[in-house]
């Protein structure tokens, strides 16, 4: 990504961890102006503190470095913060990961395609405590008196789970 293109993403995330009511800071110049390595965000709500790293990209996947991935765990331990990845690919919301849901290449590495993200990702408002995930056995013990629309949401929903359907073509599906 580049330089003003990560920027402009690791702002808008401070803007929406602002908004979201956390204290938050975004590390000077974090990786390039310090010989420390620093999480590109800092941010605390006097319950919740998190140190993240931010990626984004228009293409899939993205990658990390497995240094860097390591100093963000080595400085959330140390500052007592939860480690978080955050990610957002163009056109989407930023969804979050703890280090260790990432997928670690054979060289060291960390992976995030945008297939996971969708699927398996925190979103931000699960990040910032307003909502919960829920899955799909926990929405099945709520309620067996279900209507033919939280079927059909049903069926789509429990395909893209196995994998015979495609998020996007899941998302299209419920719209």
């Amino acid at each position: 990504m580049s330089n003003a293109k990560g920027d402009r993403r690791e702002r808008e995330l401070v803007n929406l961890l602002d908004d979201a009511g956390f204290a938050v800071m975004r590390a000077p110049a974090s990786g390039s102006a310090t010989t420390r390595e620093l999480p590109d965000v800092l941010a605390g709500d006097g319950s919740k503190f998190y140190a993240i790293e931010a990626k984004s990209s228009a293409g899939d996947p993205i990658y990390l470095d497995g240094e860097e991935v390591y100093a963000l765990v080595y400085f959330s331990r140390n500052f007592g913060a939860k480690p978080r990845i955050g990610v957002r690919f163009d056109r989407e919301d930023w969804y979050f990961f703890h280090p260790d849901d990432l997928y670690q290449t054979d060289g060291g590495n960390y992976r995030v395609k945008k297939e996971k993200a969708l699927a398996e990702g925190t979103d931000f408002d699960e990040l910032a405590g307003h909502s919960e995930k829920r899955t799909l056995d926990d929405i099945g013990d709520e309620d067996e008196q279900e209507t033919d629309e939280t079927k059909d949401v049903r069926r789509v929903l429990e395909a893209v789970d196995r994998g015979d359907l495609g998020v996007e073509d899941g998302v299209e599906m419920l719209r």
